[in-house]
């Protein structure tokens, strides 16, 4: 009944797709006859209105709610998946929904804080903006503006039913396809489901906050708001109020004489630098998420996407970058290798090859064609020739510099891509891969070592414990006990060989412990 119940759902999202023209949209001719007749009778209920290109698909999702909103934000990360084209479109999809009363907003305060709202704030205000999972009002605390984030009554709910349709699709999908399950839907679908869950639970996007906050305190470029930690609780998130000006409106950018090159550049230096220094980064730093302070600082705002890169991820895209930025492709090639992406059963010298072609060209235009997003995402298309699996948080990191670079060159069309990363790629290869890198790693081994060495007194004791007993146990000769001979016997009966070998060797092990301690 369950399993009816997503076919449903998922028979109406695609009456709303194909209403909205969104089947005009495939490439039908690698299908099978069925695919493409159902695509053609889905055509017949389209609507002639519907608009070409991306709104189509913006428009089938913004009708089917906040969920596929979100769906189709996160897809945009996913080329791999839905293709370039209409990755690079998704990417313009708005997260923008009629507000909830205000009174609600004020209820969920209440319940969420166990105070009256005067006591909590001095004055609330209206909604200042509202998505898919919350709105915004300015408040006053003290006289202090601070803005105040509402979770949308009964979001979770609704997020909770209609995921629960996708995880039924992906399972349904890798079943059927060995393709689906090279891209791993079921793991797309988890990696969507707990973004949303962390960006339902505002602690979480305080914590995030807080720590970078931490991370860049000493960065004179970017900064982001204070956290009221006394006046956030799961439904409501109270932070710092920015009166900076808006990254996307170039004009008054201008007119406050701001140096906007500049502020590209900054855009720039400043992803990369929480990537590769703190392995961690805002994942969606579009325009309407950015500002600039008084002192031309960079401001942040909405922290309830963001990604993670292990020293393992961070070292892969340094040298990836750096890699292309000097032409080595062999060691990009080498670096996918060594860091176990593409399977050993490729060539490295054939991996390079493919490499070169995607390098070569983009090197040989001019600096204001060259983008570094492009070049991350013919990558991946690449390594899907090699049987790389899809790796989630690059495709994230990948997502997240389309939309960085693409508000940097609004601010400046001519910004050389490379020369701008170059500095920043170069500083933390010097860092982590020159010799005061290896000293520091050098450093670490030997605390690891000395931690070691700490703990061997303890060891001993063990060892020493350990040989009385056993001692104890074969005074009179080892004697295996009743369950582990009739465990034996019955494997043999029952010809499980592995088994039987098995319990075999632990005896034997037992017996040579026992002779090694006598």
């Amino acid at each position: 009944m369950l399993g009816l119940s997503h076919y449903f759902r998922l028979l109406r999202a695609g009456l709303v797709f194909a209403r909205e023209g969104v089947l005009s949209l495939v490439d039908t001719r690698p299908l099978p006859f069925g695919a493409r007749f159902a695509i053609r009778l889905g055509r017949l209920i389209e609507r002639p209105s519907a608009k070409s290109g991306e709104s189509r698909l913006a428009a089938a999702l913004t009708q089917l709610g906040p969920t596929y909103v979100k769906l189709g934000q996160f897809l945009a990360t996913r080329p791999d998946v839905v293709g370039a084209a209409i990755a690079g479109d998704l990417e313009s999809l708005q997260d923008r929904m009629a507000p909830f009363p205000q009174a609600a907003a004020e209820d969920t305060i209440v319940n969420a804080l166990g105070r009256p709202l005067s006591e909590i704030y001095s004055s609330f205000g209206g909604v200042v903006a509202a998505a898919s999972v919350a709105q915004v009002h300015r408040a006053e605390v003290n006289g202090a503006p601070v803005a105040v984030k509402v979770l949308r009554p009964g979001v979770e709910r609704r997020f909770r039913a209609d995921l629960e349709t996708f995880f039924f699709a992906a399972r349904k999908a890798e079943r059927g396809s060995l393709e689906a399950q090279r891209l791993r839907f079921i793991e797309t679908v988890d990696t969507l489901a707990r973004s949303v869950s962390i960006e339902m639970d505002f602690r979480l996007e305080a914590a995030a906050l807080s720590e970078m906050g931490e991370n860049t305190k000493d960065d004179k470029d970017f900064r982001v708001p204070g956290v009221d930690w006394d006046r956030t609780a799961r439904e409501v998130l109270t932070l710092e109020w920015i009166d900076g000006t808006p990254l996307n409106d170039r004009a008054a950018l201008a007119a406050k004489g701001y140096d906007l090159p500049d502020l590209g550049r900054k855009l720039i230096q400043t992803f990369l630098r929480h990537a590769l220094r703190d392995g961690f980064f805002h994942a969606d730093m579009h325009p309407g998420n950015l500002f600039v302070d008084t002192e031309g600082r960079l401001v942040a705002v909405d922290f309830g996407i963001m990604g993670r890169l292990a020293p393992k991820e961070r070292l892969f895209l340094a040298e990836i970058l750096y890699g292309f930025i000097t032409r080595n492709y062999q060691r990009v090639a080498e670096v996918h290798f060594e860091a176990g992406y593409v399977p050993r059963h490729h060539a490295v010298e054939s991996f390079a090859q493919a490499i070169r072609a995607i390098g070569e060209p983009i090197h040989s235009r001019t600096a204001e064609d060259i983008s570094m997003a492009k070049l991350l995402m013919l990558l991946f298309e690449v390594t899907g020739l090699f049987d790389m699996r899809t790796r989630p948080e690059l495709l994230l990191l990948q997502k997240t510099m389309v939309v960085v670079e693409g508000v940097a060159r609004t601010l400046n069309p001519k910004l050389d891509m490379w020369s701008t990363a170059e500095p920043v790629v170069r500083e933390w290869i010097e860092r982590h891969l020159g010799p005061a890198g290896r000293i520091e790693n050098a450093a670490e081994g030997a605390g690891e070592l000395g931690r070691f060495l700490g703990q061997v007194p303890a060891l001993l004791t063990r060892a020493v414990n350990l040989a009385d007993q056993l001692d104890a146990i074969t005074r009179n000769g080892l004697v295996l006990a009743p369950e582990t001979v009739a465990a034996i016997g019955a494997a043999e009966a029952r010809k499980d060989r592995w088994q039987t070998a098995a319990l075999w060797v632990i005896a034997g092990l037992l017996l040579c412990l026992v002779l090694l301690v006598l």
